[in-house]
């Protein structure tokens, strides 16, 4: 390209490798639900879904979005006082009493795995300073994090308002934020945990309600399950094999246990992840400003059917620099594409120190280990 040009491009057209991924593919999954979707965590490539997009009531699934709000105020080692209004919450309890004292963190777990409706009461009056300021909150992470079509009024999901509603795909978006936090990951897989009672000799013991996790499938790594009269049995369950983490989310399924097994196991069995870039630098610059100085510092992995082989796009765009100096930390982005629809964008750092092995060397062996290429032929 012409030096008066201010952004160069290096382009990579992997015809050899032949991937072609769509946004979304819907495999043949039965489930009893009429409003499920399930999702690969890091790319977020929707793998299944019926009716994802339909408002529906949610129960308690909603206490994924009150653990968040409690995890991220920073106060789990805070000291809560349980009010009389949250002694007073209807449905599942943990049976706190008026006027107690108890560490945030333990309300949290009790959300998670015994589903208090207290409990959430509780957090919500603590964090928000009442139930409609969490729930003010709520609406505020709900947008943040691109929920589009959900809404809420309380931090429990029982049936007092008309206007407490989600669909299976934003409860999925939910909890893929959710999962990139080691706080919420460790509360949403614990099986059993042990909170101090105060005014008794003998510690709480909450054991998580989730069977998935407890007895039903192996691979379950956690979630939230959920009933009320009027939204029946909800569910939000995560799982992981051999690298891949899935996300799956039913909405009044009255086999939900099955249906999520069932979407796990038909996903594990029929997709695999591949590695699209692979971190480090990239080579065949031929720019001295660059060369051996342009680094990409994360990989990016994708779940794709053994059926899915196209034209595939990774374009490098990297700016053209006029002087040494104030060399900015970024200096390109990494497009990758498949139909000409992008579906990640990964920045390029500019860095002084060379990696052992280049990036295209690193890519290459990917794509051998692929198409069943081995060292000795």
């Amino acid at each position: 390209m012409a030096r008066s040009k201010k952004v160069f491009v290096l382009i990579i057209i992997t015809f050899l490798i032949l991937f072609h991924i769509p946004v979304s593919a819907n495999t043949n999954i039965n489930v009893s639900s009429q409003y499920a979707v399930l999702i690969e965590q890091s790319s977020g490539r929707v793998l299944f879904e019926k009716g994802a997009h339909e408002k529906r009531r949610i129960a308690s699934i909603t206490k994924i979005m009150t653990a968040v709000l409690a995890i991220e105020s920073g106060k789990l080692n805070e000291m809560v006082k349980v009010s009389k209004n949250a002694t007073r919450a209807e449905g599942s309890s943990l049976y706190l009493k008026e006027n107690e004292e108890i560490k945030l963190e333990d309300l949290v777990y009790g959300l998670m795995l015994r589903s208090g409706n207290d409990a959430a009461v509780a957090i919500a009056e603590y964090i928000g300073g009442s139930v409609e300021g969490f729930a003010f909150l709520m609406n505020q992470k709900a947008d943040e994090i691109g929920m589009l079509h959900s809404h809420f009024t309380n931090p429990h999901g029982l049936d007092d308002s008309n206007n407490h509603y989600s669909t299976a795909y934003d409860m999925a978006v939910l909890t893929r934020y959710a999962m990139m936090n080691d706080t919420y990951k460790l509360i949403a897989g614990t099986e059993v945990h042990r909170a101090p009672n105060p005014t008794e000799s003998w510690d709480r013991i909450w054991r998580n309600k989730n069977r998935l996790l407890t007895e039903l499938y192996e691979y379950s790594t956690g979630g939230k399950t959920g009933f009320t009269k009027l939204a029946k049995r909800t569910l939000v369950s995560t799982a992981t094999k051999d690298g891949m983490d899935l996300i799956a989310v039913t909405l009044n399924g009255p086999d939900d246990w099955n249906d999520h097994i069932n979407m796990f196991e038909t996903a594990f069995k029929t997709y695999e992840m591949v590695q699209v870039v692979e971190q480090g630098f990239i080579s065949g610059i031929e720019s001295d400003k660059y060369k051996n100085k342009a680094l990409v510092k994360h990989d990016f992995m994708y779940p794709i059917l053994e059926t899915e082989k196209d034209k595939f796009e990774v374009e490098y765009k990297l700016k053209q620099l006029k002087g040494e100096r104030n060399i900015p930390e970024v200096i390109g982005e990494v497009i990758i594409t498949f139909d000409d629809k992008p579906i990640k964008t990964l920045p390029i750092y500019y860095n002084n120190e060379k990696d052992e092995t280049s990036f295209f060397e690193s890519f290459k062996k990917v794509f051998t280990t692929m198409i069943g290429v081995k060292a000795n032929g």
